[in-house]
């Protein structure tokens, strides 16, 4: 928000200053950090400085430690790379670097770090930390500090927040930078895929990680890529026969385009490298193909950054700023990380150490160990991958003998097609036949079945709406025709990937199993929807492309903006009597108010508001960014809200409304959106599979209380 928040009230950082640095590789995103530790900083009323170009600015000072203001980090957050420079510094590893560094900093009585980097960067800052009473020691010696600075600056506290694309810090799921990286490697795979497919072509693609696998991986999870290459999990001995056996194949099932993802510190299991060149010449020699080699090298660290990456920076932002507030000289320096979707701390250097193991573990060939200490995500990620990439021939999968049913309900959502093809695959791998649904539950009762195999979902991942149809109709008047066509095609558990209504029709469903006992099956609901408000789950498939558009929209909004002095733009998003677009859209696209459904707010706040605004455009940012979900108040209206601020603007500045309407539901997924809906699928499945095997009687089918 570009105007103070009304919470946080009894916080207090007077008489505290805050110096905030992003240090080490840019990374998208860490100018939402920057402005979030600003203006969190300014709100609990300490002063906070900009330290310019990183550590090398700290030991320079002068001009590269600068008080800043509210207005300051205004139109930060949509920026790439860092605002406020990061330098490698070889001066600030030396003793005598930090002693000029720590007398810069207690000139302006500056004892409160935020450092936004690598684990470099936070390395270096534990030990400034460690090493600050002796050096306030030291500079009290040589006469360039008193007595009573030394007592008044005693201790340094230090709050790291990981800023990095490769995503190879331990104790977070995520590090700032990581999700716009992935959206950089998608839209490149996605743009190859239609010029490999014209031509049939092989391209290996090169991306970044050093020596963390996550990129590739994730990536090639999220284009269902043919092969992989990561360093924790080198391919197996004889893996060149392997990996030509498994493209051939495909070739021969009429696949046009094969891709490979290879991460840029790919290594076979005797530790040495697999290059890029390697695999093309491989492939080219073996089976003749036309092969490309693509290597996308710092296009990965460029670009706007994601709303993910954005809400993200900035939720850590706020935590490091209450942690900086909360310290005591005793608290060991923490770093911000995200666990699950809490932002939590962590002591930094426990991360750190663990983070190195990582490392250790690869040098010394103990693989395994690595995958596990890279953390839960990775390790599902990577059994995920292996899961849905490689078809087992038809004479080694199991024969369970069970009919699993998949089916859309409810409005499209940009992930659904991966969800669709996760769940095919796993439930082939698990021995069941997969039958689709065409249009939801009206094509179910119409009897629009029919069975998919492996191949039929190829490609899926990255398609946009829902290839097998779907509707909102709920099964209430079709129950007798969908129990029919149940009993018809012997179906055994049902798997229904879909919004609310998705949910409202399960409900339907396990309700009517008294009357029909087709009913009395595995049901399971998997959670695609963009107005993500499905209870029970933090997140919907779809939610995160949605928010994607309504960030870049608002984006280019502002921009138009910038051209035009004074005008304030009210925009309407999806979301039904869910906020969460029009909530976590203004977080990220920096918006001065949001109305939401679940806040309720009445003409004083409209009116505060427009207040706000009008004293906004006497500053230096003269734009103003209003968010309304749809159904946030049936009088206050996007149309009266437009017209109360063009009136009591006028004058001041003018006002434009834009309605965003379906184009938040089209779209290509998101790399997050890919990946959620596929492992969240692939697990959804499992649990249909673990289902079948406990409640079924070989004798009577299912007991009447089964199911989910």
């Amino acid at each position: 928000m570009d105007h103070q928040p009304k919470f946080f009230e009894n916080l207090s950082g007077a008489g505290k200053a805050i110096g905030v640095l992003t240090s080490g590789g840019d990374a998208q995103g860490m100018n939402a950090a920057v402005r979030a530790v600003v203006r969190m900083g300014i709100y609990v009323n300490a002063k906070v400085y900009f330290i310019y170009e990183g550590y090398q600015g700290m030991v320079d000072g002068g001009d590269n430690i600068v008080e800043v203001s509210w207005e300051s980090v205004s139109s930060i957050l949509q920026v790439g790379g860092t605002v406020i420079g990061s330098a490698r510094c070889k001066p600030f590893r030396t003793r005598e670097g930090r002693l000029q560094a720590a007398l810069n900093l207690v000139q302006r009585g500056i004892t409160n770090l935020c450092v936004i980097g690598g684990d470099g960067s936070l390395t270096g800052a534990n030990l400034f930390r460690e090493e600050w009473s002796g050096l306030l020691e030291e500079l009290a010696q040589k006469g360039k500090i008193d007595a009573e600075a030394v007592k008044k600056y005693a201790y340094l506290n230090i709050v790291g927040m990981v800023g990095s694309i490769d995503n190879d810090f331990c104790g977070t799921d995520m590090t700032i930078g990581t999700d716009s990286a992935l959206h950089r490697i998608i839209e490149v795979v996605d743009a190859i895929m239609t010029t490999a497919q014209s031509h049939q072509r092989t391209f290996v693609l090169e991306v970044m990680g050093r020596h963390c696998g996550y990129l590739a991986l994730v990536s090639a999870l999220a284009c269902g890529a043919d092969w992989v290459f990561i360093p924790e999990y080198p391919p197996e001995e004889g893996w060149e026969d392997s990996m030509c056996t498994k493209l051939s194949e495909n070739r021969a099932r009429k696949k046009r385009l094969n891709i490979i993802i290879v991460a840029e510190g790919a290594i076979d299991c005797h530790n040495k490298p697999i290059t890029s060149e390697k695999v093309k010449d491989l492939v080219v020699q073996r089976l003749g193909f036309d092969t490309r080699v693509t290597i996308l090298g710092h296009v990965q660290r460029g670009g706007t950054p994601s709303a993910f990456d954005r809400i993200l920076a900035s939720r850590m932002g706020v935590e490091a700023v209450l942690a900086l507030l909360e310290a005591t000289p005793a608290t060991p320096a923490c770093v911000v990380s995200l666990s699950g979707n809490q932002a939590v701390r962590l002591p930094l250097m426990e991360c750190v150490q663990m983070t190195q193991e990582v490392q250790k573990a690869m040098d010394e060939g103990r693989f395994l160990e690595a995958v596990k200490l890279r953390g839960r995500s990775f390790e599902n990620n990577l059994n995920t991958y292996k899961l849905l990439s490689h078809k087992k021939p038809d004479a080694e999968l199991p024969k369970s003998n069970f009919n699993v049913a998949v089916l859309n309900v409810g409005a499209p959502a940009a992930g659904m097609n991966a969800a669709v093809r996760a769940a095919v695959r796993v439930g082939i791998t698990e021995g069941h036949k997969i039958f689709a649904v065409i249009d939801g539950f009206e094509g179910f009762a119409r009897g629009k079945i029919k069975e998919i195999s492996w191949g039929d979902v190829g490609g899926w991942t990255g398609q946009g709406g829902s290839i097998l149809g779907t509707k909102r109709t709920l099964p209430a008047k079709y129950l007798e025709k969908i129990a029919d066509q149940m009993r018809t095609n012997n179906i055994n558990a049902l798997m229904v990937i879909g919004g609310f209504e998705a949910y409202l029709g399960l409900l339907e469903l396990s309700a009517a199993r008294e009357k029909y006992d087709e009913f009395c099956v595995p049901m399971v609901m998997v959670p695609a929807t963009v107005s993500n408000n499905v209870p029970g789950s933090d997140f919907s498939i779809g939610a995160d492309t949605a928010l994607n558009t309504i960030t870049d929209t608002c984006d280019r909004i502002k921009q138009s903006a910038s051209g035009t002095k004074r005008r304030v733009f009210i925009i309407e998003t999806m979301g039904g009597y869910c906020g969460y677009l029009a909530n976590m859209g203004a977080l990220a696209a920096g918006a001065d108010a949001a109305y939401i459904f679940e806040e309720q707010f009445d003409i004083r706040e409209l009116q505060a508001n427009v207040e706000h605004l009008t004293e906004k455009m006497k500053t230096s940012i003269q734009r103003g960014l209003v968010l309304r979900n749809e159904n946030c108040n049936e009088n206050y209206t996007t149309d009266f809200i437009y017209q109360l601020y063009s009136e009591e603007g006028k004058g001041v500045f003018d006002c434009r409304k834009n309605v965003l309407g379906h184009m938040q539901q089209g779209g290509a997924p998101s790399p997050f959106d890919r990946n959620f809906g596929t492992k969240i699928s692939a697990k959804a499945m499992q649990w249909i599979s673990k289902k079948l095997k406990e409640t079924y009687r070989k004798d009577t089918g299912f007991p009447r209380s089964s199911g989910g």
